[in-house]
């Protein structure tokens, strides 16, 4: 039997019942024993690897329950259109310009991250990216995932012109003569990208038509970056067909890199429901946990839906009306789902409520619903989730990138109360933390700052008051992102017979000050009991 020993560490276990240690042993992927050195070393016997941590502190491996994992490992091979480093509209032309000139005409050009509400001139236009390339189909995803913006020769590609009809959930945007910007908000990508699925209505389609093989070495190459962040668990928050064949098919070459849950999107409810299958289901390795549901749009795009408008007189938009949508929750409910519906703002999250209030009376006690995002719920709506048992799926992440943006856009009552989490904690809620990864880092001691913290890229501050403590921003990431998967009985503490996914940071985190935090990433990470990744200090 393989055991293995981590001494000389400041072991923060996530368990109440033995909340912090000096040792942690691993035997066989399973915790052996957490607590004082000598009695964990007495219990691992001779014979044991000794991995002397130097006084770093020790956590379970950080679980991402919102990380679209397969999307992320594409925009890993992408252009980087990511802010400060494409900063405006002709940068973004430049980085384009640069793919260009070392890609085959005819080829698609694909960039990720832009975050067009920081350029000075506004949002980019097709005309601008003409400047770049007419002989390469070219797209760039907006930071959040839910628009773009691409050139004269991608909508050519699609046979769509200055007459093309805006579809449900979506729009074409256009200027003062109607004419087409080259800016696709929402569900409108549907019709504009060379996408593998049809997910209709159901949520922004990124799902791009890519071959499998090209997909499954994308994603074995992810694998360092998540495991040298700590990462060892994700939920993938829109799984379509596509990104369900590329999980199993990793699954299988014993190539998928973290522990991976996901949540089939809302399309395939009636599919899923006539051949009998439900989460959670599938193994350790590989399983399904909820359905994700949408419900309005991007609070980063504009296209959240409040009571108030905001911005530039932004009015949101939804991707089904709140009876569909209740109508959807419900029979997921019965068909034995648990639920998650993104939604961002105030009004929105009121159909949301009404939906969730279907699938409890249906589902019970245990019902967990999530409410991925949870941008803007009032008071009041903080009070139901307590009573619904609603499990807010928090990205403060979005507080550090886009925070200015945001008291900019929605003013400073509302700027201020984005991501309650305090609020939450305080009404008895879980709420967990995730990175929405490819849309933000998904380094977690980044995400854990940025909860603690509670400031703007500026340096402003965002909702202080309902910053939370390291502990709970820890827990928040661990343990409780466990139960937020239905998986608490095997993960998310280092508590002996649990799974042995274990994380040594590189820093004792408690005695760091707030504004350090963001920069620790792991030492030596593992999975099932085996070191994972070691950094280049931890070899010596």
């Amino acid at each position: 039997m393989s055991t293995t020993v981590i001494t000389g560490a400041k072991v923060l276990t996530m368990d109440p019942a033995n909340p912090s240690a000096e040792a942690v042993a691993v035997r066989d992927g399973r915790i052996l024993a957490v607590g004082r050195e000598a009695d964990v070393l007495a219990v691992a016997g001779p014979g044991a690897e000794v991995v002397r941590a130097g006084g770093r502190s020790v956590l379970p491996g950080f679980i991402d329950p919102h990380n679209h994992l397969l999307s992320t490992a594409e925009t890993l091979v992408a252009v980087d259109a990511r802010y400060p480093a494409v900063g405006s509209a002709a940068d973004l032309v430049a980085a384009v310009a640069a793919e260009a000139a070392r890609t085959p005409a005819g080829q698609w050009i694909r960039a990720y991250g832009m975050d067009d509400a920081k350029y000075p001139g506004g949002r980019p236009t097709r005309g601008q990216l003409d400047e770049a390339t007419t002989e390469h189909p070219v797209i760039v995803y907006h930071v959040s995932g839910h628009q773009a913006v691409v050139n004269s020769a991608a909508l050519a590609w699609r046979g769509i012109g200055d007459d093309v009809a805006d579809p449900a959930g979506g729009s074409f945007l256009r200027d003062e003569g109607g004419r087409l910007t080259g800016m696709v908000l929402d569900s409108a990508m549907e019709l504009l990208l060379p996408v593998a699925v049809d997910i209709g209505c159901h949520g922004p389609n990124f799902h791009v038509d890519l071959p499998g093989e090209q997909l499954l070495g994308w994603l074995e190459g992810a694998r360092e970056t998540y495991l040298r962040a700590g990462v060892t668990t994700v939920c993938d928050p829109q799984v379509s067909r596509r990104e369900l064949k590329v999980y199993r098919a990793a699954h299988a070459a014993g190539t998928l890199p973290v522990r991976t849950v996901v949540m089939p999107l809302s399309h395939l409810l009636d599919e899923l429901t006539e051949v009998g299958l439900a989460g959670p289901f599938g193994d350790d390795r590989l399983r399904f946990g909820a359905m994700k549901f949408y419900c309005d749009g991007t609070l980063l795009g504009g296209t959240a839906m409040f009571d108030e408008p905001y911005g530039d007189n932004f009015t949101g938009s939804l991707y089904h009306h709140p009876d569909e949508l209740t109508d959807l929750v419900r029979r997921a409910a019965v068909a034995g789902w648990q639920v998650g519906i993104h939604t961002q703002g105030d009004r929105a999250m009121g159909y949301s409520l009404e939906a969730i209030k279907a699938a409890v009376a249906v589902s019970g006690d245990d019902a967990r619903p999530r409410i991925e995002h949870c941008g803007h719920p009032t008071p009041a709506q903080v009070r139901e989730f307590a009573s619904l048992g609603v499990i807010p799926v928090n990205q403060p992440n979005f507080l550090y990138d886009s925070g200015t943006d945001f008291v900019r856009r929605l003013g400073e009552r509302r700027a201020h109360r984005l991501q309650p989490m305090r609020e939450e904690i305080d009404a008895g809620l879980r709420p967990v933390l995730s990175s929405d990864s490819f849309v933000s880092s998904l380094r977690p001691m980044e995400t854990v700052s940025n909860a603690v913290r509670r400031r703007t890229r500026e340096d402003g501050p965002i909702g202080a008051e309902q910053a939370v403590t390291l502990e709970e921003a820890l827990r928040a990431h661990t343990i409780d992102a466990a139960y937020a998967l239905r998986m608490e009985d095997r993960i998310g503490s280092l508590t002996p017979g649990k799974l042995a996914d274990v994380v040594v940071l590189d820093a004792d985190v408690t005695a760091l000050a707030t504004d350090q935090l963001s920069g620790v990433d792991a030492w030596l990470t593992m999975l099932d009991g085996r070191v994972a990744y070691r950094s280049p200090s931890a070899s010596r």
